[in-house]
């Protein structure tokens, strides 16, 4: 039996979406947005940012630029629940099927609310982990809203 890899996930739902998508895979993991904006030659902002919440027992994926930092008013507008905080570890593992650092925003192994902040927007072009710290997927701002059936939202704003 064969057994399916975080990354092959990733390219599975990718390709129903647009046969031209493919990740890029590196040789070695990129830990951090900046290195993973180095590697590319880009802006850290084009590097999306996925992170999940948990507000009692209410999880959400908000996505958002590399410069951006989302907002605890945002998660718990999104989210409800008294004090959301980011997930642990175990849970982002659980629930997405991702390591942290590797969260792709799409192929979860449950399914959670997403939120994409408008940051990406201003960007032809983000990339998202796609699984695996290795790598990257380069995707439009719309094309990413279409694949994770995300809602847009300003993450930073304090509302």
């Amino acid at each position: 039996m064969s057994v399916i890899t975080p990354l092959d996930r990733v390219r599975e739902h990718v390709q129903k979406f647009d046969t031209n998508l493919e990740p890029i895979v590196y040789e070695e993991a990129l830990k951090t947005s900046d290195e993973a904006a180095q590697a590319l030659g880009v802006d850290v902002a084009q590097i999306a940012k996925s992170i999940l919440f948990r507000s009692n027992d209410a999880y959400g994926l908000f996505v958002a630029a590399g410069d951006i930092r989302i907002h605890p008013k945002q998660v718990k507008k999104c989210l409800g629940g008294k004090k959301p905080k980011m997930a642990s570890p175990e849970e982002v593992l659980q629930v997405t099927g991702f390591q942290v650092g590797a969260v792709c925003p799409f192929a979860l192994l449950q399914e959670v609310p997403i939120f994409i902040d408008e940051s990406l927007q201003r960007f032809d072009t983000v990339y998202t982990a796609a699984g695996i710290p290795e790598s990257l997927l380069p995707v439009s701002y719309s094309k990413l809203l279409d694949m994770t059936k995300g809602v847009s939202i300003n993450a930073a704003a304090p509302e």
